[in-house]
């Protein structure tokens, strides 16, 4: 295992397990990466377009409806004070109405860009966010591999959209993809 090195402005960069390099760093494999954004958007897809096709959550009477049980002493399974009491201000401050529209967008736009393979850690983050609140409210379901997915994902977004649009998205947009030669790698003593 090599040593510490000393990078720009003597900074101290410590190198990558070989584990990490080869599963967040290189391409080889990036099928892996793959055939977890299509689980995921196997997923986020129909879940969204579902709900786009629903009156009642297209005019929040469905999200209403979860929240409501969500908060419920009776039927809730929420463990966070804080996050009941969240779910309640919400309710009271009547957002339902728009708040079903948006979850049924974002679910859908999650699973396009997890399919495409464009902007695939931004795609993860969220989907990620979306399982934590299904999980805060208790509601285990496939939210936790989910989660889990949507994780690793964002660690790694670099390689995770290479068999998708990211290859050419996140070039253009300035990220620090540089192709090295192999002798370039190691450093020269």
């Amino acid at each position: 295992m090599k040593s510490n090195i000393v990078g720009e402005k003597g900074q101290i960069l410590i190198p990558d397990p070989k584990i990490a390099v080869v599963l967040f760093q290189t391409i080889r494999v990036a099928w892996l990466w793959l055939i977890i954004r299509l689980i995921l958007a196997s997923t986020w897809i129909p879940a969204g377009w579902g709900k786009l096709h629903n009156p009642a959550w297209m005019s929040g009477q469905a999200i209403e409806g979860f929240w409501r049980n969500a908060v419920s002493v009776d039927t809730g399974s929420i463990t966070y004070e804080w996050y009941r009491m969240f779910l309640q201000f919400m309710i009271d401050a009547g957002w339902a109405s728009w708040f079903g529209p948006l979850m049924a967008y974002a679910e859908l736009t999650i699973g396009i860009l997890l399919l495409l393979g464009a902007f695939t850690g931004l795609a993860a983050f969220a989907g990620g966010v979306l399982n934590l609140n299904f999980m805060l409210a208790g509601v285990a379901s496939s939210n936790p591999l989910m989660f889990l997915f949507s994780m690793l994902l964002i660690l790694a977004w670099k390689v995770a959209g290479w068999y998708g649009l990211d290859r050419w998205l996140l070039p253009r947009l300035g990220t620090p993809w540089t192709r090295v030669a192999a002798s370039a790698e190691e450093p020269s003593p």
